[in-house]
């Protein structure tokens, strides 16, 4: 079967996941974190791309971003992923390969789950049993979002300008609605539509990306056409 091909759409947020083969560490020491966001910064703005969200896992990471043009978040990938791995195999007196293919992406409303991803992601840490706090785990853009500290990377998306009309109200809310966590089929949804490729939205959200791209935007049964997802 052919590899579904990755769908990159300008304008729109992207949810991205990067792991390491067979799941090995890919960070392990502050120094990897500390260089890997250095790499996502320097290439986030040579490429244009929005960072709204990110954390650094011990072997994978997360991003929540927003490309500027179709070819932005592949580029900004590609360079990271070439020169994370000879910075990380210099390191450990290692070669060959580093991660487990290429990235996985997909796009998601923003309406319905960019404040749900975004606590999807600040939350990894806690069910990895790293933390028991969000704001605990210091290589995410948790802390920067409920005010402990400020992070360049990070550009806030619109929609977490609308939760108060000052940045202790902003933060406030946003901390609550992490402390709040995430119902666990959103939680499913936003893992599998990152794994598999396909975009994840209600029957309008779905019919305007497909209005963006060629390829399909949903799956269809073999040989004849699904409906498009309920709204």
């Amino acid at each position: 079967m052919a590899r579904l091909a990755r769908l990159t759409v300008p304008g729109y947020p992207h949810h991205v996941i990067q792991r390491g083969n067979n799941r090995q560490p890919i960070f392990t020491t502050a120094d990897d974190c500390r260089f890997m966001l250095a790499l996502l910064a320097e290439n986030a703005g040579k490429f244009g791309v929005q960072i709204h969200a990110y954390v650094l896992m011990n072997n994978h990471f997360h991003l929540l971003a927003t490309p500027e043009a179709d070819t932005s978040l592949p580029q900004m990938m590609q360079a990271v992923g070439r020169r994370y791995v000879r910075y990380f195999n210099d390191r450990q007196g290692r070669t060959g390969t580093l991660w487990e293919g290429r990235y996985r992406s997909t796009l998601i409303e923003t309406e319905r789950y960019l404040m749900a991803c975004m606590a999807y992601i600040d939350l990894n840490p806690v069910r990895a049993g790293m933390v028991a706090d969000a704001r605990e785990h210091p290589w995410s853009s948790h802390g920067h979002y409920i005010g402990l500290h400020s992070d360049k990377l990070v550009t806030p998306h619109a929609l977490y300008w609308s939760l108060g009309n000052t940045p202790f109200a902003r933060e406030v809310a946003y901390a609550e609605l992490v402390r709040a966590g995430v119902a666990p089929d959103i939680q499913a949804a936003l893992t599998a539509s990152a794994l598999s490729g396909w975009p994840l939205g209600g029957a309008p959200y779905m019919a305007d990306l497909q209005k963006q791209t060629p390829r399909r935007v949903h799956k269809t049964s073999a040989g004849r056409p699904s409906a498009p997802p309920a709204d």
